[in-house]
């Protein structure tokens, strides 16, 4: 707010006024002149004008799409244009847009070579099917096709205890018929391996 200094030779309860209504109308101007620059940042613009960004920036907002994400989608469409195409830039998309963590594996086993495996959650594929389907559309990689697979995070407990064994191998070897005799005898947390080759 613009705070005025009025001449000396004005005083009196009507040069309060006078500066109260000034300062009024002067901040009334400047909230006029500031307006244009709050317009071009896509978190707090208006939504005509979000719309004229979203255009110039090639994002179109899909059916259903809440307004703060379409208005996420406008504010990071120069960073994820950016980051398409890569590994870890597909996780950053990710996580921009409110996905969440995610995980990428390149090439998976058993599947074509030019198959990528989006590992999600049962909750990220539940919540935002049709903005997976629109990053991959958009920032994806050209010639690849995207699989998603479900992942759960578990909570494993390991208990940590000492183990001790002994071990003992015995080896007869003969090219004739052979016959091995052995004793039997207290075996206490041990292993014998007897092994006889002809």
């Amino acid at each position: 707010m613009i705070k005025l200094k009025l001449p000396f030779w004005l005083g009196g309860s009507e040069l309060n006024k006078l500066t109260r209504i000034c300062e009024q109308f002067y901040g009334e101007v400047e909230s006029w002149l500031r307006w244009p620059l709050s317009q071009l940042d896509p978190s707090t613009c208006s939504e005509g004008v979000l719309n004229l960004l979203a255009w110039q920036r090639d994002i179109s907002r899909f059916k259903g799409e809440p307004l703060s994400l379409f208005r996420k989608r406008v504010q990071y469409a120069f960073i994820n244009n950016v980051d398409a195409g890569s590994t870890a830039g597909v996780k950053r998309i990710l996580e921009r847009l409110g996905v969440g963590y995610c995980e990428v594996d390149e090439r998976t086993p058993g599947l074509d070579w030019d198959i990528i495996t989006l590992k999600l959650s049962d909750s990220q594929l539940a919540q935002h099917p049709e903005l997976l389907s629109i990053i991959l559309q958009m920032y994806g990689r050209t010639c690849r096709r995207y699989v998603f697979s479900t992942i759960t995070p578990v909570k494993l407990f390991i208990g940590v205890n000492e183990f001790s064994h002994d071990q003992v191998t015995q080896v007869a070897q003969l090219h004739n018929t052979a016959h091995l005799y052995g004793q039997s005898q207290l075996l206490d947390h041990s292993q014998q391996v007897l092994c006889a080759q002809l």
